[in-house]
């Protein structure tokens, strides 16, 4: 069966991760664009605010305090999105943390949490939103990274859980388009460092505040591209140069992507003492904001 995909401003489209970040960035682009948002995260007072201001600029929006680790969680976003619009045209699943610190001085606790989020958190979305997409088509849209192909030091479970989210979507698309035959888009969105609160919001292991290694694309380009995959068939998207780059180097070159990488270490700790070590890891660290500080 063929896969058309509606225009924005006729989706209800269901967004993870939505208080902070890409996620709240993507929010905004698309209410200005006309589409009905269902928004999950688990900082539901900033949550609520962003639904009532984006409501407030003649949006519909609604708001689900959710984890995404939690699969029963997840059934209810999706719940929520059927009683609410009567459907989902597009589910984004953006929600992720992320831990500075070298492998071996990360506890496997604060490991298993990242990857309940970053892997899981894509797992329980993805399937639960085929479910209620296979009778009437839809775009599944899953954020990896430069690092689902790449790697980054002192961010390896972080390069881990994102290499899992390539493999797992790579996957799930040859099942449901090429198997299936299902009028589902299964797309993964691959961008380089971004200008959000990731750092902020952390574990961090380290004993300087982190900081992302290079200059980073503002979140309004990957918000471009996420919406262009909710309105067009799409595969994998890289989105700024250096992914391009790095995504290549690594598959082509991986003795050289290793040593590139090597010397992202020390670009990635700012000269100040950490901020707040714990982060958002376990506990939602608020949100509200696009771009970093």
């Amino acid at each position: 069966m063929a896969i058309s995909l509606k225009p924005v401003n006729e989706q209800v489209i269901v967004i993870t991760g939505a208080s902070s970040g890409i996620g709240l960035a993507t929010a905004e682009m698309a209410a200005e664009q006309g589409a009905k948002l269902v928004l999950a995260a688990r900082s539901g007072d900033t949550l609520d605010e962003v639904a009532v201001r984006l409501s407030r600029n003649g949006a519909e929006a609604m708001a689900v305090d959710a984890d995404v680790g939690n699969r029963a969680d997840v059934e209810q976003i999706a719940l929520a999105a059927i009683e609410r619009f009567g459907r989902i045209d597009t589910w984004i699943n953006n929600a992720g943390v992320a831990i500075y610190g070298r492998l071996d001085e990360v506890s496997e606790e604060d490991s298993r949490k990242l990857f309940d989020t970053n892997f899981w958190g894509v797992v329980h979305g993805s399937l639960v939103a085929l479910r209620h997409m296979r009778a009437n088509g839809g775009a599944i849209i899953n954020l990896g990274s430069e690092v689902s192909d790449a790697v980054i030091p002192l961010q390896g479970m972080y390069s881990a859980s994102k290499h899992a989210v390539k493999g797992f979507t790579d996957a799930l698309r040859v099942e449901v388009e090429e198997m299936d035959r299902a009028p589902v888009a299964i797309a993964l969105i691959q961008p380089t460092a971004v200008d959000t609160p990731y750092p902020q919001h952390a574990r961090n292991y380290m004993a300087s505040e982190p900081k992302l290694p290079i200059d980073p694309i503002d979140p309004g380009e990957v918000a471009e591209a996420i919406l262009k995959a909710a309105t067009s068939h799409s595969r994998d998207v890289k989105v700024g140069a250096m992914s391009k780059i790095n995504t290549t180097v690594a598959k082509v070159l991986p003795k050289v992507g290793d040593k590139m990488s090597a010397k992202m270490a020390d670009k990635q700790k700012r000269d100040e003492p950490p901020r707040d070590p714990a982060g958002g890891l376990h506990e939602p660290r608020g949100g509200g904001r696009t771009n970093g500080r």
